[in-house]
């Protein structure tokens, strides 16, 4: 049994891919300029080389099978228990890359993510013959996803090459979106435009790989809010992607948007004019079947999730529902989303836990006006 093999692993993946087998193809983001971004910040991209993914799957292979041999011995036949997975999950002999795999077997084995930012970068073939040797080395793994640019596939890739990454076994992109105005995209630095957006999105839809789209909820600010939303609505009318992700704005001080913030320019919206935009997003979508989905914390409503268009109005009536809460109630339902505490609007019907937030927030501002809202913004933080 060797407990310390190891295998490279990136820095961030999906929310939805958290018990994905996170395999490293590319290092860090071939753009690493977008405004409102800080995760490869001075970090140089670089593509992987075709033998060192290969030694990294072959590591992940070796700690698999050694896992399945601690089974066999244990006399659990293969299986993976909630035990077994315990047993070496609090066990500080094993490291980050024995547990990542373990987590992936105890929930079956079948879904990867390849990192990092914009794996398409690859060349074409290389990334082609990564994924068949993945597939081949753990024959368990049914979904094989990825980050990727819309520019990067407008503008260097074909379809006939997305049709043979997905016959390699790619079945998922996630696109980062953000905004359908090209004033926007300018504006935090996305390095891409709307009609690339477009050209990207529409290629990927054609090849058979499903697309995901995430749009940064807030993005338009006070001042352009109505823009970022008709527009962004606008542009996803015209890919009709397989989901649509929302993902609420919050600026850290090490993100190149807070000098904007700083300087008076940008102005953030409040947690509720940002669902008016929402809202308004929503409602400019039309003639597209894609799943919306509201799969992260910094978003305020996570029912704000379904299938287009014939869950359309359930949808918005989600946002309509928070709206006609009186001011204390979604004051306190905003508290108890952010201290981890509620995730659906009915969970202001338990009686108790509703009493304690509000006393909490009574004394709070009692003892200093405003220290509500700030606490909010800084619990915000902890999870980005």
């Amino acid at each position: 049994m060797n407990r310390s093999l190891r295998y490279e692993i990136g820095p961030i993946r999906p929310p939805n891919e958290a018990y994905s087998l996170l395999v490293r193809f590319t290092r860090n983001c071939p753009w690493n300029q977008c405004a409102f971004c800080h995760t490869y910040k001075g970090r140089r991209f670089e593509k992987r080389k075709l033998d060192e993914i290969k030694r990294d799957i072959d590591t992940i292979r070796s700690i698999y099978d050694d896992i399945m041999e601690t089974s066999w011995k244990t006399g659990l036949a293969g299986r993976i228990t909630e035990g077994l997975a315990d047993s070496i999950l609090s066990n500080s002999a094993y490291n980050e890359c024995y547990k990542s795999v373990l987590i992936w077997a105890y929930f079956g084995g079948k879904n990867v993510f390849i990192q990092d930012a914009n794996s398409l970068a690859m060349n074409p073939d290389t990334m082609a013959e990564a994924l068949k040797y993945l597939k081949e080395r753990l024959p368990t793994v049914e979904r094989i996803t990825s980050y990727a640019r819309s520019r990067t596939i407008a503008k260097r890739l074909k379809v006939e090459e997305l049709i043979k990454l997905k016959e390699a076994g790619l079945t998922r992109l996630h696109i980062g979106l953000e905004s359908g105005s090209n004033f926007l995209l300018r504006y935090i630095n996305k390095g891409v435009t709307k009609e690339e957006h477009i050209e990207g999105g529409r290629k990927v839809k054609e090849s058979g790989i499903e697309l995901s789209e995430y749009v940064v909820l807030g993005l338009g600010g006070k001042k352009w809010w109505v823009e970022h939303a008709t527009e962004t609505a606008d542009a996803l009318n015209k890919i009709d992607p397989d989901f649509i992700r929302f993902r609420t704005l919050k600026v850290l001080r090490d993100m190149p948007l807070y000098e904007k913030v700083e300087s008076g320019d940008f102005l953030i919206s409040h947690e509720e004019e940002i669902l008016r935009e929402e809202k308004m997003l929503i409602e400019g979508l039309s003639g597209i079947t894609s799943t919306i989905k509201s799969d992260h914390i910094l978003n305020l409503l996570e029912e704000v999730d379904g299938r287009l268009p014939e869950e359309k109005e359930k949808i918005l009536g989600v946002i309509d529902r928070f709206f006609s809460l009186s001011e204390e109630q979604r004051l306190v339902f905003r508290f108890g989303r952010r201290a981890g505490i509620y995730r659906y609007l009915d969970d202001l019907n338990d009686e108790l836990t509703y009493y304690r937030l509000k006393k909490n927030i009574r004394e709070m501002e009692s003892k200093e006006p405003g220290s509500v809202e700030k606490t909010l913004s800084l619990l915000l933080e902890n999870y980005i």
